[in-house]
Formats: C-alpha cells, structure tokens, sequence
C-alpha cells in the first residue's frame, strides 16, 4: 500500500498534524453543536439566531474540509471519525432538548471562543514549522472570531 510523502521534516510535520487534527475535532464538533442548537432554539430572536447557526455549520464544515485535506497533502492521516471527535473535543457542549434563545447565544458565544483561543495557539505553533498550513488556520480564525462577536453582540 502506498503512502503519502510530506514535504516536511519529521518534527514539523508532527507538530502540523497535530494542529490540524485539534482544528478538525473543534470545527467538526462546533459543527454539530451548532446544528443541535439550530434544532432546538426557541424564544426571542428564534429566526435570526436559527439562521446564524446555520451559517456557523457552513462555515464550519468548510475549514474542516479544508483541514483534513491541507493534513493529507502532508502525510498526515486526518481522523474526523464519531469516536474521535467525541473522545478528544475539548469544546464545551451545549444541553440536549428545547434552548431557550439566550442560553443559546451564550452557549455558542462560550463555545467559539473556546475554540478561537486553541486556534491561536495552532496559529502560533505552525508559524514556523509550516506557514501555508499556519495561512488555513488564521482564515480559520478569522471566521470564529468573526461568529463569536457576533454571538456576543446578540446577547
């Protein structure tokens, strides 16, 4: 069975891959996260808020996307595996059952920020060891930043 090769030093790509699979299991949970809460959202602002998270599961399911392959190119095997993602997220979740709008909004505001503080340190951790992956993960960042101060402008 063939592999693939990666055009990074050993110790590079190690630190690559790792950055890549932590944004994978926080972008493919903030992915279902936000789809738990887009289904179970009532109260005020209930259409604005419906229509938000549904753009946080685009934009989300897109950089994980972007992510998994970027981690291939490099030789690294991304795993966006149920198991996975559930036995190593480090996002904080959100109840099950109907969310009353306001928990919603500060459920996600906490969840996006969470994540854009590990995105950073990958943003960091990359700098050197590869700047194209080090590009993905600021546009990554861009967007939860972007989402989480939009989430806190509505609470």
């Amino acid at each position: 069975m063939s592999t693939i090769t990666s055009p990074l030093q050993p110790g590079d790509q190690k630190i690559v891959g790792e950055a890549l699979q932590g944004a994978l299991v926080d972008l493919l949970d903030l992915s279902l996260l936000a789809k738990q809460a887009h289904w179970n959202v009532i109260g005020p602002n209930f259409r604005q808020i419906h229509l938000h998270l549904d753009e946080i599961v685009t934009f989300a399911r897109t950089h994980a996307d972007t992510v998994a392959e970027r981690a291939v190119a490099l030789g690294v095997t991304p795993d966006g595996r149920a198991s996975t993602v559930a036995g190593s997220s480090q996002v904080p979740q959100v109840e099950g059952g109907y969310l009353d709008a306001g928990k919603v909004v500060s459920a996600m505001t906490d969840i996006l920020e969470s994540i854009g503080r590990r995105m950073r340190e990958r943003v960091e951790a990359t700098a050197e060891a590869d700047p194209p992956t080090q590009d993905i993960l600021i546009a990554v960042t861009q967007d939860v930043e972007k989402h989480h101060w939009m989430m806190q402008a509505q609470r």
